[in-house]
């Protein structure tokens, strides 16, 4: 691990949103007087999930979840750690009035922007706050992840999507919302999860310094990248997910090694699965 990345895991969750606001000010000045970006797009400085071209990034997300979880213009999405809208902006063009968005958070800021920004101009877009602790993006609190319970109706959505989220959340917390995914999810709905998944083909590469990462920090089932802010970056085993996913009732349909691990026609940067209800 770097010794920039170092630096800002040693920041609290809210000094990193500062110093992204701060390197990103002038740029954000920039595109403010002269009109250089989408009316749904965020300043840059508050973006606090994913990389690349907001705009761009979230319609390409947009195409994944369509294909991949058969998305409907008329369906129903749930989008679990949503952040600041990325994908809630690509599916504006996509959903009609009779389909259905929820997306919930554990940043305030970004779903405050996300109700006064998307659902004033999409009222089937709806955003929810939920505070729970999380050791990179939220220690105002010490409600865990595993003891919340989604407020849906079960057997309710067509598409769940979760990127980059299980990636920073540990075990108990994953096996919690797994099942809160197979209980929420329609009987023939989908899944679209992205992780870190080690395996000893990925282990290797990890050893010869030709993954992104190498999750040094050895546990149960999971490494992590740094332990000094655990849930920074989590990698999980693949034997120990899939078994887990199994236990709560689910099976995963298909598995998309990253670029991250230099998977070969990899959907995304992390690891992605489809899950489906046994």
């Amino acid at each position: 691990m770097n010794l920039a990345r170092k630096i800002y895991y040693a920041l609290s969750p809210m000094n990193r949103f500062r110093v992204r606001k701060l390197y990103y000010l002038p740029h954000d000045i920039y595109a403010f007087l002269f009109h250089k970006k989408d009316e749904l797009e965020p300043p840059k400085g508050m973006v606090f999930v994913g990389s690349g071209d907001y705009i761009s990034q979230g319609r390409r997300l947009a195409e994944l979840v369509v294909k991949y979880t058969n998305l409907q213009p008329d369906g129903k999405i749930l989008d679990i750690g949503c952040g600041i809208g990325r994908l809630a902006v690509g599916l504006t063009r996509y959903l009609n009035s009779k389909g259905t968005y929820e997306g919930f958070d554990i940043v305030d800021f970004g779903i405050d922007w996300c109700q006064k920004h998307i659902t004033s101009k999409f009222p089937n877009f709806h955003f929810l706050f939920v505070n729970l602790k999380n050791a990179l993006y939220n220690l105002t609190t010490e409600t865990e992840a595993n003891s919340f319970n989604f407020p849906y109706k079960a057997d309710s959505f067509d598409s769940i999507v979760l990127t980059s989220v299980f990636t920073h959340m540990m075990p108990k917390d994953v096996e919690h919302y797994l099942s809160q995914i197979a209980l929420v999810m329609k009987q023939d709905g989908r899944c679209l999860a992205t992780f870190f998944i080690t395996n000893p083909e990925v282990d290797k590469k990890m050893a010869a310094k030709e993954a992104d990462f190498s999750f040094d920090n050895k546990y149960e089932g999971y490494s992590l990248l740094s332990d000094d802010c655990k849930e920074a970056n989590v990698a999980y085993e693949e034997t120990y997910l899939r078994n887990m996913i199994d236990k709560c009732g689910l099976s995963v349909e298909l598995m998309s090694q990253g670029d991250w691990s230099k998977g070969k026609n990899a959907l995304d940067f992390q690891d992605v699965l489809i899950l489906k209800k046994k």
